[in-house]
């Protein structure tokens, strides 16, 4: 695991979780890593229909202003995995 340097005060695993619950409120979201990369599932009924592409962005939408900055505590999202139950 590399180390990213991040100001961000807090458990950033559950700050993930949180930025996509509130996004998307029925989902089953696990949020996985550290050191600025991470794993992220999503699972959720709003992604039916969707593409793969539309699903992720929506995702990587909700956890945006996690990764803005030059100290942002998510630098890469290693993994993505988006799918309706």
């Amino acid at each position: 695991m590399s180390h990213h340097e991040t100001d961000f005060q807090g458990d950033i695993l559950a700050a993930l979780r949180e930025a996509v619950l509130a996004r998307i409120p029925d989902a089953e979201v696990e949020a996985a890593g550290g050191g600025g990369h991470f794993t992220i599932s999503v699972v959720s009924p709003v992604f039916a229909g969707q593409s793969m592409l539309a699903q992720q962005r929506l995702v990587l939408g909700a956890i945006a202003h996690l990764m803005k900055g030059d100290h942002a505590p998510v630098h890469a999202v290693d993994r993505l995995v988006t799918r309706a139950p």
